[in-house]
């Protein structure tokens, strides 16, 4: 049946992880019709893998550039360079992942500086670890659903590292680091927690504030203060909540929310954990 010219074509999404709320990377599986697809900006990073054998036409610069596919066959197309007008030839399956740049540049922050670092289009490879990382991310949704959500950030980092490795602008070394965080980043890191316990404190958010790796961030925090940054944000936590109690302007209920805590049944379990009594005992005996 022949399509009309104003009609789009039907893309069928067998699978996409959007309702699982990966983090910094999504991926569609979908049939690609035989059609034309116009000229898009995704504003992320997008890799094909190719699922069948196809003829891709590429318009570059007024005219036609044809490349043939086979089954693993991947392409890469950077955030900045944008998806150019292209017609497949026949019906073809399509494993695809769209990873967030914000990724990829905190990424970047270990490789050297980011500034200078930018992937390279693609458009005709073959990346075995590419291919297994996609196929093992469908599989990982289909089994688990929304419960795959860890292990889909812990792939987006694998993935991104490897992007930046093989396919940017240049190919710098990893940056090295010990003996902990110099004074000025914890100090950074450590006043940016006291200044937001009420908030939803993360890892990634934490790392990012000083242009590191979550991993790294991690390691060299716990070098530095002696416990990893989890255990010290649920201690300033705890610390804050003891002022507040002391200084009775706020009931408890109120505190927990100042604190972090989303209820007081949390709250009071982890005050406990840290002092051997609950809030309420505490204000009471001081």
């Amino acid at each position: 049946m022949k399509i009309a010219k104003d009609e789009p074509p039907v893309h069928l999404h067998l699978l996409e992880s959007f309702d699982a709320q990966w983090q910094g990377l999504n991926l569609i599986y979908e049939i690609e019709p035989r059609n034309e697809m116009p000229e898009i900006d995704f504003g992320q990073h997008f890799i094909i893998i190719a699922r069948g054998d196809f003829r891709a036409s590429y318009m570059f610069n007024g005219s036609w550039h044809e490349v043939d596919y086979t089954k693993g066959d991947i392409a890469i197309i950077p955030a900045n360079q944008g998806f150019p007008k292209t017609l497949i030839d026949r019906e073809v399956p399509l494993l695809e992942l769209f990873i967030d740049p914000t990724l990829i540049n905190r990424n970047a922050c270990e490789l050297g500086n980011v500034d200078n670092i930018e992937l390279v289009p693609q458009w005709h490879i073959r990346d075995p670890l590419i291919e297994n990382i996609g196929l093992a991310l469908k599989a990982e949704l289909e089994l688990n659903g929304a419960g795959s959500k860890f292990y889909a950030e812990s792939m987006a980092t694998a993935l991104s590292i490897h992007l930046l490795s093989r396919y940017s602008s240049r190919q710098p070394q990893i940056k090295q680091y010990s003996d902990g965080l110099s004074n000025y980043k914890l100090r950074e890191v450590t006043d940016y927690i006291q200044e937001n316990l009420d908030k939803k404190l993360t890892q990634a958010e934490l790392s990012a504030i000083i242009c590191m790796s979550p991993h790294y961030f991690a390691t060299l925090f716990k070098q530095s203060m002696g416990i990893t940054p989890y255990q010290y944000v649920m201690k300033s936590r705890i610390e804050k909540a003891k002022q507040l109690l002391s200084k009775r302007d706020l009931t408890i209920v109120e505190i927990c929310g100042e604190v972090g805590f989303q209820n007081k049944s949390h709250f009071t379990r982890v005050f406990r954990q840290h002092t051997k009594m609950t809030p309420k005992r505490f204000r009471d005996g001081v």
